[in-house]
């Protein structure tokens, strides 16, 4: 929206700095902090009013996470409202990949919603069924990457490109669609396993937002995108201020989030944020570095693999509780330790895939 007023920029030279992106991203970033900042306590006060007994916590979870009872959680409605409120001021609303990804992020979130809703009416921790949850994502998904590639040009469209090489693409044709669709579920379901303890999930999410923010960035300037030997994908770089939002609404979250959380995050937040990064990562045609960016996130949904697979075929747990942070609460880690210590290394998988620009 306030985009727009770089057109007036011939008229009104000071417009001029609406046009720069990097500008724009600043101010989505401090717009989506102030925005959650400010209303969290109201949106907390009323979820804690309508819940009642908060978000249910697990039963055979670690024993420390009793205390946590009555904690309100849907606290995804503070962080969609000010991505939302910042992408809609700060982005071109006519780039398709900005309407493309908040597409995803509110399909998503809404689900994660109803998933949530049910949770706390129910008080059980079993909410929205499997695979009507699944099936709802796939469809969202499989919309969004159709309109992304319907936005992009030939066969780069539905290729697939590989880090440490310069020219390769892999033509999937429209099987593409179905790849795509399989990254975004993949993010959103593994960023909604990571969400078990206090400002475990949002950190991670940040430095994410911030890596695919900035290949956003280069991805979409020519100039940028050559000097690495990166492929160039016209209109990415607008999706870098709702990166920026999203920075901006993860710390304004936090604040109420970090231990002990006055929130939680929820499905609400955590499947339309991880549903988010995998959009990202398509538009910008980087979804195998995705997974190095949120390698966390892909540690953590593995973590629960191989517990399932192996409990099933040889009766015998891998780990003493999955997700994986919870196998360390169980070797006695205080939950700060996990969290800060999940947080380092996000930070360092976020530093290799990006390393992966320049090695070439």
């Amino acid at each position: 929206m306030i985009a727009y007023l770089g057109t007036f920029a011939d008229t009104v030279p000071i417009f001029n700095v609406f046009r720069y992106i990097t500008f724009r991203t600043g101010a989505a970033m401090i717009t989506g902090f102030i925005v959650v900042f400010l209303f969290g306590p109201a949106i907390i006060a009323a979820l804690r009013l309508r819940q009642g007994r908060g978000q249910p916590i697990r039963a055979d979870g670690p024993q420390t996470h009793f205390k946590k009872a009555g904690t309100p959680t849907m606290g995804g409605l503070m962080i969609l409202s000010g991505v939302l409120v910042s992408t809609l001021l700060w982005a071109d609303l006519q780039n398709i990949y900005v309407w493309t990804v908040l597409l995803v992020t509110v399909g998503f979130g809404a689900i994660g919603f109803y998933d949530d809703y049910l949770k706390v009416t129910k008080q059980s921790d079993l909410g929205f069924s499997g695979r009507a949850r699944l099936a709802l994502e796939f469809l969202i998904a499989g919309v969004a990457v159709g309109a992304i590639v319907y936005a992009g040009t030939g066969t780069f469209a539905t290729s697939l490109a590989f880090p440490f090489i310069k020219e390769f693409l892999l033509n999937l044709g429209w099987f593409y669609v179905a790849f795509g669709a399989f990254v975004v579920v993949g993010s959103a379901n593994a960023v909604n396993l990571t969400d078990g303890l206090d400002g475990l999930a949002i950190v991670p999410i940040m430095i994410a937002a911030a890596a695919l923010g900035l290949i956003a960035y280069i991805a979409g300037n020519v100039n940028f995108s050559n000097y690495l030997q990166i492929h160039y994908v016209a209109g990415t770089g607008e999706l870098s201020p709702l990166c920026g939002a999203v920075i901006g609404a993860g710390l304004g979250f936090l604040w109420f989030n970090a231990p002990p959380a006055a929130i939680f995050m929820g499905d609400t937040g955590s499947l339309a944020l991880g549903g988010m990064t995998g959009a990202i990562a398509v538009a910008t045609k980087h979804e195998i570095v995705l997974a190095i960016i949120g390698g966390l996130f892909v540690i953590e949904a593995m973590s629960v693999i191989i517990q399932v697979a192996s409990f099933k075929l040889t009766g015998k747990r891998v780990f003493l509780m999955a997700p994986i942070h919870h196998h360390f609460e169980k070797l006695g880690w205080t939950e700060s330790q996990v969290v800060v210590r999940f947080w380092i290394i996000a930070f360092m998988l976020a530093f290799v895939g990006l390393s992966t620009l320049k090695l070439r």
